[in-house]
């Protein structure tokens, strides 16, 4: 106590200064409307900043369970979207049943000629092989093997792999693989030259694919040139995703999968 009385002794005609000056301002203010208006302004400027500062970054630290939040949404979303009603020919149908789950990358290669990704989803969460696996943009690869809490994928870069793959809104398909030149292009095979194709025509999943909805995207067409030998095209198409920049993804379940490789299995024991 003594030592803040000491204080206030030794800074007196401060103290002194300030206090005049805090009572003189709050007459003026109180006295001239002009100067009220202005305080007032000054203060809600003032206290905005304030607030807008400590919003921003209560965001930066709530970026995580927002991102969260967004892809389970997407989640729901592509459920209802790859289950859908629509009308093809007067006929109404209902497409395959999927189920859509969110996962995210543990792991990503891109640089070998067979590349694999690993995700934070196994066997607990209803993840086994052969389920496709794809981003917001487009497909990814398909799950190869699994653990109780992790899976690995085999990417779209893998040597490996092949997907069945079309030329958008037409009924023309192949099979997509992958030379292992570029991790940005694949190859889309067996195109029968007599498919009118341009720069820049869309890629996506084909309908013979029981592991991907039809239509997905893949990506665009590059370039292409005529196999002469086989009367089809060797077509190069650049992906939308970006396979070195990868976190979300979503595993898609097709639910009638096994009922009909098994009916499949029997037809042609049957033969």
């Amino acid at each position: 106590m003594q030592r803040i009385i000491n204080f206030i002794l030794n800074y007196r005609n401060s103290v002194l200064y300030f206090f005049l000056l805090i009572v003189s301002l709050t007459f003026t203010i109180r006295s001239h409307s002009y100067h009220q208006s202005y305080f007032f302004n000054s203060s809600k400027w003032f206290t905005g900043s304030v607030y807008n500062v400590s919003s921003n970054i209560t965001s930066y630290f709530n970026l995580e369970e927002e991102n969260q939040r967004l892809s389970e949404e997407n989640e729901k979303l592509r459920n209802q979207l790859f289950n859908t009603s629509t009308i093809s020919d007067s006929i109404k149908y209902l497409r395959v049943d999927f189920e859509v789950v969110h996962a995210r990358i543990v792991k990503n290669s891109y640089a070998s000629p067979r590349n694999y990704i690993t995700i934070d989803k196994g066997d607990k969460d209803g993840i086994s092989q052969d389920m496709g696996v794809i981003t917001t943009k487009g497909i990814l690869g398909i799950v190869e093997n699994t653990s109780a809490n992790f899976a690995t994928v085999q990417s779209i870069l893998n040597t490996k792999s092949t997907i069945n793959a079309k030329i958008k809104n037409t009924n023309y398909f192949g099979s997509l693989k992958w030379d292992a030149k570029n991790f940005n292009v694949v190859q889309l095979i067996d195109i029968p030259r007599l498919v009118p194709l341009t720069v820049g025509d869309t890629i996506v999943t084909g309908s013979m694919s029981s592991i991907f909805p039809e239509n997905i995207p893949i990506g665009v067409i590059k370039k292409y040139n005529l196999n002469q030998a086989q009367s089809s095209y060797n077509i190069d198409v650049t992906l939308f995703n970006n396979m070195a920049n990868l976190k979300n993804v979503y595993i898609v379940k097709n639910k009638n999968r096994k009922e009909v490789l098994e009916l499949e299995k029997t037809t042609l024991n049957a033969e």
